[in-house]
């Protein structure tokens, strides 16, 4: 096996795992979440107890998040720099070319719509011990800080695949011209 063949196979095999360990991950973080929000109702005298089972959605959806940006980067970096050759791989290209066209599958990488409604739950966590008004702005600005945090990844992802197609073949294109030093430039 040649070194771009290892390199390839290798991956095909971390897009692969990283698929994996974001799909097992979904129900471990949530039911981590909701195990210590239903401690937060049932003994939480705080409203910032609410707090530490928004960390985990936090850390969950960002490790999440991760995952995904990574396995679109790697999918991207194979399309430009293996396929293309007769008899080559082709299957970042043909999904990439097939998506318009499968649009409305209802798909969301992200999981952003469990993590919302997570968020939102978990923000009525601290509502129970009746906060004052600067507890709720701080708790609830922290919910809406994270909310927002998800939107922002959300729409990021939605435009990751151009953008990151781009800037491959930018540097593919750099290292043909030389104008790039490193292993890929005599690809």
């Amino acid at each position: 096996m040649s070194p771009s063949e290892s390199e390839f196979t290798a991956l095909r095999a971390t897009i692969a795992s990283r698929g994996t360990v974001r799909m097992a991950l979904l129900p471990a973080v949530i039911f981590a979440w909701a195990t210590l929000a239903i401690v937060v109702i049932l003994f939480g005298d705080l409203p910032v107890a609410a707090l530490p089972p928004l960390a985990v959605l936090v850390g969950g959806f960002e490790t999440i998040n991760a995952l995904h940006v990574g396995v679109e980067r790697i999918g991207r970096y194979l399309q430009v720099f293996y396929e293309g050759q007769p008899g080559g791989p082709a299957w970042e290209s043909t999904a990439m070319a097939a998506a318009p066209r499968l649009r409305g599958g209802g798909v969301d990488p992200l999981f952003t719509v469990v993590f919302c409604a997570a968020a939102i739950l978990n923000m009525t966590t601290a509502l129970v011990p009746e906060p004052t008004a600067l507890e709720t702005l701080i708790v609830g600005g922290l919910h809406a800080a994270f909310l927002a945090r998800v939107a922002r990844a959300r729409q990021m992802a939605s435009t990751q695949r151009a953008r990151e197609l781009r800037a491959f073949q930018d540097t593919r294109a750099a290292a043909a011209a030389g104008t790039l030093d490193g292993e890929h430039a005599a690809r």
